[in-house]
């Protein structure tokens, strides 16, 4: 038998179990959720910014639309599978049963596009949505390629190895069941992979990001200038990725100026942020 644990919230009692062999708690909160406010104008209302990623997005106060309003080219959305719902948060603690991925992102992103003539900025360029598993892979992927082929409209398809690009592309990230995503003959999303896959030679709509933590491969925080041997490295990683058409991306990145400049310098596809407004700027303006 599964113990119960109780947290309080808002004043209730709320009682948590397990979830199937989850590392984490269930917590269930009901309430109202803060709804997604479009402006009266869905034109894209600024330049595209291909190399601006928002990390942890829905951490944002309206997921997604403040990103997109910026110009960002690519969106971060954490996910759990909980009793047959795709709830987004970084965290069991974060769960609300309304929070879905659905509500957040895929709803808005179909009726953004709808309203945009069919892509998110300019024709044919495909917004990344990246999608971070936080539960059990097989399961939760299981949910989410059943939830995205309702959205195939707008998602980048790939059957039997042809691509379609739409308005919308899926890489799956955290935990990824990359034998059972291989094997699909249609599905709606790749994979990323890590800096130990940069020679590999599968598909590049199977892996299309090279995405890994910054603190693993280098020992510049943007303190100073960047050493010359972290310069050279971060150089051949994206050298090594782009020789096989793959993106690449860091997380945990030190999020200032000098950094990314130094990602830009080198050529590095995604720039990951929490700091919306500053890395818009910084992209927009920085010579």
């Amino acid at each position: 038998m599964l113990p119960t644990f109780c947290v309080r919230t808002k004043g209730t009692v709320v009682p948590i179990r397990p979830v199937c062999r989850m590392s984490a708690w269930l917590l269930v909160v009901t309430g109202g959720l803060t709804g997604i406010a479009f402006g009266d104008d869905a034109k894209a209302p600024t330049k595209p910014l291909v190399q601006a990623h928002a990390h942890n997005d829905y951490l944002h106060q309206r997921p997604l639309l403040d990103a997109v309003d910026r110009g960002f080219m690519s969106v971060e959305a954490d996910i759990f599978l909980v009793q047959g719902e795709l709830l987004v948060a970084h965290d069991v603690l974060g769960l609300r049963r309304e929070r879905t991925l659905a509500k957040l992102y895929l709803d808005p992103l179909r009726e953004l596009i709808r309203r945009r003539q069919g892509w998110m900025y300019e024709a044919g360029q495909s917004l990344t949505l990246l999608i971070d598993i936080k539960s059990e892979a097989q399961p939760t992927y299981a949910a989410l390629h059943e939830l995205l082929a309702q959205y195939a409209d707008i998602m980048t398809t790939v059957k039997e190895g042809v691509v379609e690009t739409k308005a919308v592309t899926a890489i799956i990230s955290g935990n990824r069941p990359r034998d059972t995503i291989t094997a699909q003959k249609v599905r709606y999303a790749g994979i990323d992979g890590r800096v130990a896959d940069l020679d590999s030679d599968v598909p590049v709509d199977l892996v299309p990001l090279i995405s890994d933590s910054w603190l693993s491969h280098f020992r510049w925080k943007g303190e100073g200038p960047m050493p010359a041997a972290d310069r050279q490295k971060l150089a051949e990683i994206v050298r090594r990725a782009h020789a096989r058409h793959r993106r690449v991306r860091f997380w945990a990145i030190p999020d200032q100026r000098a950094v990314w400049q130094e990602l830009r310098a080198a050529g590095v596809d995604l720039i990951n942020t929490d700091d919306l407004d500053g890395l818009q700027e910084f992209l927009t303006k920085e010579p």
